[in-house]
């Protein structure tokens, strides 16, 4: 394999030495991490990878809000340009932006999302105001907004019922705005794991999956009711960073989602001969 630093943005691509014709964008979530492990794992099994920092490093946003999705689509076009076909791979705040982006971006192929949400959710400013996370031709794309009077029960703070609260409360219109179009994208894989204490992923994934059904298109779901929010994937470090808080799950059950997920993933790229299809 061959690894290359990036510098704008500040990343890493690892190259196969026979790559399988599929190239892989890898976004983490609110650690704001270069996911390389995630990369590699993937180039070792023939997919270009590449996975780069999209807040927090130079002339970028500094925490997770209007960030502007034309950085993801010139990472698109950039690997196009070295692939047949491209992946967009997001865990959390990550799988939103992928999602988001795909919806926005002809060129990609399929999203694979980990702990997905089927809105864009609000971003909160250091001053404390909410806004959206992403923005496009320099606007800021419709959010659903948090309820102010929500307080955490718990230490860490799991924000489960934050997000599940918010989206109840969400007027009908400001919802539907903040919905992500997921029926614009080829192929969506989802993992999510049943006691993620960070957002009700499980549900989001369902709602993604019946917005496409409704369209006429298929949606994988893997999940485990043990599993929480960093699913593991197989010889993948453990994710350890970002903000202090709940993710539920255990590290057996986070890692035997993995282990579960992994065969469709590599289908789904194209990585060993298998055919994907929903079942």
């Amino acid at each position: 394999m061959i690894t290359t630093e990036l510098t704008d943005p500040i990343g890493v691509r690892v190259t196969p030495d026979r790559p399988g014709g599929t190239a892989v964008l890898v976004l983490a979530g609110s650690s704001g991490r270069v996911e390389t492990g995630r990369a590699e794992l993937l180039a070792r099994s023939g997919a270009i990878a590449e996975s780069i920092r999209w807040f927090g490093g130079p002339g970028q946003q500094p925490g997770p809000w209007e960030v502007p999705l034309e950085l993801f689509q010139a990472r698109v076009s950039e690997l196009r340009t070295l692939a047949d076909r491209v992946v967009i791979m997001g865990t959390s705040f990550g799988a939103e932006a992928a999602l988001i982006t795909a919806a926005h971006t002809p060129e990609v192929d399929a999203v694979i999302a980990f702990a997905p949400t089927d809105v864009v959710w609000a971003g909160i400013r250091p001053d404390g105001g909410q806004t959206s996370h992403w923005t496009l031709a320099g606007a800021a794309l419709p959010y659903l907004p948090f309820v102010e009077d929500w307080r955490p029960d718990t230490d860490p703070p799991a924000y489960r019922e934050l997000y599940r609260t918010s989206w109840e409360r969400a007027a009908p219109e400001r919802r539907a705005a903040a919905t992500i179009p997921v029926e614009r994208i080829p192929q969506i894989l989802l993992v999510a794991g049943g006691d993620d204490r960070v957002w009700p992923s499980a549900d989001h994934g369902h709602r993604i999956a019946e917005r496409r059904r409704t369209a006429g298109l298929d949606t994988m779901i893997i999940s485990a009711p043990d599993a929480g929010h960093r699913t593991v994937l197989p010889g993948e470090p453990v994710a350890t960073g970002g903000q202090t808080m709940a993710r539920g799950g255990t590290p057996e059950s986070d890692a035997a989602l993995g282990e579960q997920a992994w065969p469709k993933i590599t289908a789904l790229l194209g990585l060993d001969g298998a055919v994907f299809h929903v079942t």
